[in-house]
């Protein structure tokens, strides 16, 4: 029998990007909260620059719960799903946000009406066939105080483009009006991204630096970045990159109400006989728990929050936790993140040690910021043209056919050519289409038995003929700045694991077509809340990371707010 514990009022499952900010607000209200984490705390003596240790032996001193849990994929559903090479998702207080690249996106205001607005422009018949996308429950405007305040309470570097509606050149004249400005200025560019921006100015285009949560200056106590350039895939030995478990997880242990649990796997979720959650179990080592709490929240990522709801069976909940009208799993979609475009130069780039979140922006491509009507699709790319080398990547550069890829010619290849290319990384709107899910796999399972998840998707024609048109684009600008050679990567089609996963607990006001209420909260049981980029409907040309965290904060204040309507 698992031990039971003390109860709390709540207990958050995952101390990452959104359960990590969820927490403050809770704390700070004087609620009674229980953070279950399946990793441990990590401080800058584990965040040594190597780029063996970080980005290709995947941070081998630590056991990570993600990595046993692997999830399979297949495109279709007529194929045998196999497992993953390596999941992109890390275990530790903080979360992937330990060695994600930081860049800090807000949604535009088109990825909240993508249905609408698209329809209103250009028809119905725009929406692409067999897409299930539909408009958010609510507008950008009303998620814009929360994406103000994680951007404060965390840290984020940037230059605004639209302050109240007041459009600065300097920033996105793109995005959506903001209250205030970043609370530190953007990061600062090269020589190189100086270069990029004149002449995206040339083409017409409108650059700017993105928005990144690493401290650009001192912030917090904290010091600016050393732009060492081991942010790909690394954490900060600086304490410049401002992930939660610097930030809001020990604002929330101040205030006395927070207690963090390390090493936790929570297994299954709790319901009574009316169908409300009663707490969570887990396992640490070989020992049981039971964590009762007056409402439960998961923020343990979109393939976990999936995996977690679907294996919580009850006389309640016979097909899975919140899933009675059989829509935990669906509307899932990652972000098509291959279509990458690369260039040789006739000059040194000068971008060694730099940082992925530091670079130049190109949004005039991205959602509807330009007219669709004699394109094939709908939706957008952000152009991200960024400082980011290291050694052994540098060595694993395309030869451009100019030589072998092995012997004395590659060496020297290598050695005249290393700093002379650069490759664009090209954000892109993706959709959630019917026959892409997420469900439990039949065949594969985790160290304690339980069943991983099995994503099933591929991109559409929409994704695809966008992906092609955003390559165009990086080419047009390549060719601004002498490129001499040009290399297209493959539109590729199958969805794999992803660290930008959406979906399977989609936020709507219809129980019918979604998971959870406009708050984050289940419509089938009314204690528990989700947190993360699962709730998402859309991604726009996005990174996720800042909208989850938005909308985590939003459900952890609305929670507040309706404590009694909720816990009771």
């Amino acid at each position: 029998m698992p031990t039971q514990l003390r109860s709390a009022d709540v207990v958050v499952v995952g101390l990452g990007a959104a359960g990590g900010v969820a927490v403050q607000p809770l704390a700070a209200a004087g609620l009674d909260v229980v953070g279950l984490e399946a990793g441990t705390w990590l401080d800058r003596r584990d965040f040594a620059p190597d780029e063996i240790r970080n980005n290709y032996r995947d941070w081998p001193m630590l056991v990570k719960k993600a990595e046993l849990e692997r999830p399979t994929s297949r495109a279709t559903s007529d194929q045998t799903a196999n497992r993953i090479g390596a999941h992109p998702m890390m275990n530790a207080v903080g979360g992937t946000t330990l060695h994600y690249w930081a860049q800090s996106w807000r949604l535009n205001p088109w990825d909240f009406q993508v249905v609408s607005q698209t329809t209103q422009r250009y028809g119905a018949s725009r929406i692409p066939r067999g897409s299930t996308v539909e408009d958010w429950p609510f507008g950008y405007e009303e998620l814009e105080p929360f994406y103000d305040r994680v951007e404060h309470e965390i840290g984020v570097s940037g230059q605004a483009g639209n302050i109240r509606g007041q459009l600065d050149p300097r920033g996105n004249r793109f995005e959506g009006p903001r209250e205030r400005a970043y609370p530190m200025p953007a990061l600062r560019w090269t020589a190189f991204n100086e270069r990029m921006a004149q002449a995206a100015k040339g083409l017409g285009w409108h650059p700017f630096p993105g928005p990144a949560a690493i401290n650009s200056t001192a912030y917090q106590g904290r010091p600016g970045c050393g732009y060492h350039g081991f942010c790909n895939k690394g954490g900060c030995p600086l304490d410049a990159k401002n992930s939660p478990y610097l930030t809001t997880i020990p604002k929330a242990i101040d205030t006395g109400n927070l207690r963090v649990i390390t090493r936790a796997h929570v297994t299954t979720i709790a319901v009574d006989a009316n169908g409300r959650t009663t707490g969570v179990n887990y396992v640490v080592g070989n020992d049981e728990y039971f964590q009762p709490a007056r409402v439960v929240l998961i923020a343990s990522y979109t393939y976990e929050n999936v995996r977690l709801l679907l294996l919580s069976k009850s006389r309640a909940y016979p097909d899975g936790l919140s899933n009675n009208h059989g829509q935990v799993g669906r509307h899932y979609f990652s972000h098509h993140q291959g279509a990458g475009v690369g260039a040789l130069l006739p000059y040194d780039t000068g971008a060694w040690y730099g940082l992925p979140a530091q670079g130049v922006a190109i949004d005039d491509f991205a959602d509807d910021n330009f007219d669709h009507s004699d394109v094939d699709f709908i939706g957008g790319g952000n152009l991200w043209a960024m400082s980011d080398r290291r050694p052994i990547s540098a060595a694993n550069m395309g030869t451009y056919g100019r030589t072998r890829n092995w012997g004395s010619g590659w060496k020297r290849f290598i050695r005249e050519n290393a700093d002379r290319t650069h490759s664009f990384y090209i954000q892109k709107t993706t959709l959630p289409y019917e026959d892409n899910y997420l469900d439990l796999d039949p065949q594969f399972t985790d160290p304690l038995g339980f069943p991983v998840i099995r994503i099933t998707g591929q991109y559409k024609e929409n994704e695809l003929a966008l992906a092609a048109f955003t390559q165009d684009k990086a080419e047009e600008w390549y060719r601004a700045i002498g490129a001499t050679e040009i290399t297209r990567g493959g539109l590729g089609n199958q969805m794999g694991a992803s660290t930008h996963a959406y979906g399977g607990t989609r936020m709507g006001d219809d129980a019918e077509t979604n998971v959870v209420d406009r708050f984050g909260f289940s419509h089938e049981a009314p204690n528990l809340g989700v947190l993360g980029a699962s709730v998402m409907g859309t991604s726009g040309a996005r990174n996720p990371t800042l909208t989850s965290q938005a909308l985590a904060w939003r459900t952890a204040q609305h929670l507040v707010d309706h404590w009694g309507d909720i816990a009771d």
